[in-house]
């Protein structure tokens, strides 16, 4: 399953959110059909663009803690300072995504950054049942 995961700032349009998740795709070859899911911190999940992103394209909206994220710091291909001192991660779109596709997540590249936007997929096995551990 492929996991697209997003960051922003408070106040981005949908058009740069989906100019983001547009370009990750065409750079990996990823369909609309293959995203199974968007991910992204959960602060930023009450965020209108994100949301109506998740709305549009007909995918989950996944809300994940700064825990969450920061568990798969090791494997993020790149890191944000600014991110690192506004939310306490190296990364939330890439981390985002490994999180979300599940077990043996692996990112597609580095996260697509557009203005205020980033975006970035992950290829895993799905989300864990409950109970189960993981990243």
């Amino acid at each position: 399953m492929i996991a697209a995961g997003i960051g922003c700032r408070r106040g981005t349009s949908v058009e740069e959110l989906e100019a983001a998740l547009n370009q990750a795709q065409m750079t990996f070859g990823v369909r609309d059909a293959d995203i199974a899911v968007l991910a992204t911190l959960a602060s930023k999940v009450d965020e209108p663009s994100i949301q109506a992103v998740a709305r549009l394209r007909g995918l989950r909206l996944q809300a994940l803690s700064k825990e969450r994220l920061g568990a798969v710091a090791d494997k993020v291909a790149s890191s944000s300072e600014r991110v690192r001192q506004l939310v306490g991660v190296d990364s939330v779109a890439e981390a985002a995504a490994l999180v979300a596709a599940g077990c043996n997540a692996r990112l597609l590249g580095p996260r697509i950054a557009t203005g205020a936007a980033t975006c970035a997929l992950a290829e895993g096995d799905g989300p864990l049942e409950p109970g189960e551990e993981g990243p």
